[in-house]
């Protein structure tokens, strides 16, 4: 297992059992498991990911794929993006969503929103400058 894989584990199970809960560096954040099919591999995975809930619309939220400042998207934006459904995990309940890419003025209110309310993702945003544009993808309630 990798240290990645071996890290989304631990937070993936504390998340179940505190309820969709989970502290260190996420104690208090917005947190969803989001369930895809690998394009490649046709596994099932799932990736925790904190989100900003929509303001106006309880049924959309939104991730970010930020990759902690990497310079390449993380393989669950491409799964997303390809397969344009997915099921999230919120606190205890489980639903189906549908997935898009929000881009343009969308796209950086949304992103400045996140680093305004979680300034780490600004430090992220910092380091991929000149190398890609983290992308923000809307992920809507069925």
């Amino acid at each position: 297992m990798s240290e990645s894989q071996d890290w989304n584990s631990k937070i993936i199970a504390e998340f179940r059992e505190n309820e969709g809960r989970v502290g260190g560096p996420f104690d208090g954040a917005p947190m969803a498991l989001v369930h895809h099919r690998g394009r490649r591999t046709d596994r099932q995975l799932v990736s925790p990911m904190m989100y900003l809930a929509d303001e106006n619309d309880p049924e959309v939220m939104y991730v970010f794929a930020s990759k902690a400042g990497a310079p390449t998207n993380p393989d669950w934006y491409y799964n997303l993006v390809a397969a344009g459904t997915a099921e999230a995990e919120v606190g205890t309940e489980t639903f189906a969503v549908t997935v898009t890419e929000v881009t343009g003025a969308d796209r950086d209110r949304l992103f400045a929103e996140q680093a305004r309310r979680y300034p780490g993702f600004a430090g992220y945003e910092e380091k991929t400058k000149g190398i890609r544009t983290i992308p923000v993808l809307a992920l809507r309630r069925n």
